[in-house]
């Protein structure tokens, strides 16, 4: 073989090795460059010469191979074996909305829910409110928090300019004809839909046709004034401005919208106002965060929930877009406020939920991330790695909780977190015999206990390849088991001291007995 086709034939199989890696961990051109540049500035690569090095015209450096070897925690040589690895089991997501078909199937036409669904939602106390949620996180979760037509409206209006400050925010609504107007008023208690009271502040609300009132509260929190302004021109964007929605509230109830004590019927206005809040939120966070350059902040910052405080995002902006924004949709988050209320939920990944964000219950498992850091005072972020066992499924988790206040004062605290299975399958580990030795430590201690050694490697190489610092951060303290609800624990010991004892129908017992007879 000359030397020139030996030249070629080692470019061929770098340039396959590296472009499979990149395409298994869902990364653009753009993104390993930004990656590579990080590491290394004047070796990194542009896009252009990833693309010839990938499609065999050219041979990449040794320099430019440790980097990405590097990236994607391989040996150098692995690149110049020329056996390909057997294909990844495929990681791509699934709708996190499962379930079973429900028969007969007649009676679950459009026009008997139609009849039928306000008449549940009135004699179970579900509000109107409530509903939409559950219907738009639904929504969420089968799309995978992925909206194109929303992110496009975004970037045209804000040209995907990275960071906008408030002037540059201020620009955008002038030039959309909003008159801004600013009022005064302070927060007050209001109990809402909670058992106890909470501060409540009018941010600010929207006056047809072109009118934004802002609570001057406003002018001390330069992140909450940018988010309150890019939702309201999203309002203008999205529906001409044409006042159909509720003001930004912080705290308790939300006025413009019914609750119990104002009706027993589902009102109409309950699910538009839902479902615009949505629209609107998503379209501010693309407008303040658009998708390419967010990432690549999000990047250099390890993804820590915190980041934005360097650019004057909100910790909830930065939480909510991280799923949209990441080449990893295996995602979920929670935003709980004392003594355990789920006020936001995204489960990309369908992870089964703690508590119900409806109603509480009277055995929460106390263990998950979110609800621990309820209990301190903490307001450093903390990560932690779960194994979350349900019957015959079993997860592995990584998170970054952290504590805030919203712009009443609440306190809160927000969580972001990972599914580390898909990630583990990617790089051909079983997970499972991860999440089992994780789970035989745990139990061995109590319910937490150290990560052993193989899977610590295995996780820290997976943080590095994710390019999530916390991923490694969790890895070096101790796991913990997590479960949906105490009185079904897997632990060995059973958190509750004791599990209770499981009671079998008397009318299954008076069955069996009849039929043993």
């Amino acid at each position: 073989m000359s030397t020139r086709s030996g030249l070629r034939r080692k470019a061929h199989f770098l340039g396959t090795k590296i472009k499979t890696l990149r395409k298994r961990n869902n990364l653009t051109l753009d993104d390993l460059s930004v990656r590579c540049i990080q590491i290394d500035a004047e070796a990194g690569p542009s896009v252009s010469y990833l693309s010839m090095i990938e499609n065999g015209k050219r041979v990449p450096s040794e320099r430019l191979l440790g980097i990405v070897a590097d990236i994607f925690q391989k040996d150098v040589d692995w690149f110049f074996d020329e056996a390909l690895d057997d294909d990844a089991i495929d990681t791509a997501p699934s709708a996190a909305v499962g379930g079973m078909p429900l028969e007969p199937g007649f009676l679950f036409s459009e026009s008997l829910l139609q009849l039928a669904i306000p008449e549940l939602l009135a004699q179970t106390g579900t509000t109107g409110r409530q509903f939409a949620h559950l219907l738009i996180r639904a929504h969420q979760e089968s799309n995978h928090n992925s909206f194109p037509d929303l992110e496009r409206a975004a970037e045209r209006v804000g040209n995907k300019q990275f960071p906008l400050h408030v002037d540059d925010v201020l620009q955008i609504a002038a030039k959309l004809g909003l008159k801004i107007q600013w009022f005064d008023n302070s927060t007050f208690k209001d109990k809402g839909e909670t058992d106890k009271p909470l501060n409540t502040l009018v941010r600010s609300f929207f006056d047809a046709p072109r009118t934004v009132y802002l609570n001057r509260a406003l002018e001390k929190n330069p992140a909450r004034l940018k988010y309150d302004l890019a939702n309201h021109i999203a309002h203008q964007v999205l529906h001409d401005g044409d006042g159909a929605r509720a003001p930004q509230v912080s705290g308790g109830r939300v006025s413009g919208r019914r609750h119990d004590a104002d009706s027993l019927n589902v009102d109409a206005k309950d699910i538009l106002y839902a479902w615009r809040d949505f629209e609107c939120s998503y379209f501010a966070a693309a407008l303040l965060a658009p998708k390419t350059p967010f990432r690549q902040f999000l990047g250099k910052q390890s993804y820590s929930i915190s980041a934005g405080d360097k650019i004057d995002l909100t910790r909830t902006l930065v939480m909510r877009r991280m799923s949209s924004v990441s080449p990893y949709k295996h995602w979920h988050y929670f935003d709980a406020y004392p003594p355990g209320n789920l006020r936001a939920v995204y489960r990309g990944n369908g992870i089964p939920l703690p508590w119900g964000n409806m109603t509480m219950i009277s055995d929460p498992c106390q263990h998950w991330a979110v609800f621990r850091m309820l209990n301190t005072q903490s307001t450093k972020p903390s990560a932690q790695i779960s194994v979350l066992r349900s019957g015959d499924d079993a997860r592995l988790y990584c998170c970054e909780s952290i504590r805030s206040r919203d712009a009443a004062g609440n306190p809160h605290v927000l969580c972001a977190g990972v599914d580390l299975s898909p990630a583990l399958y990617a790089q051909n580990i079983d997970p499972r015999k991860t999440i089992d030795m994780i789970e035989a430590s745990c139990n061995r201690s109590g319910g937490s206990g150290v990560i052993p050694t193989e899977a610590r490697e295995q996780l820290e190489s997976i943080g590095k390849i994710l390019n999530i610092g916390w991923i490694a951060e969790g890895a070096a303290k101790d796991a913990t088991i997590i479960c949906q609800r105490s009185s079904s624990c897997p632990r060995d010991k059973h958190c509750l001291g004791k599990a209770p004892p499981k009671l079998k129908s008397q009318i299954d017992e008076i069955r069996s007995s009849v039929v043993g007879a």
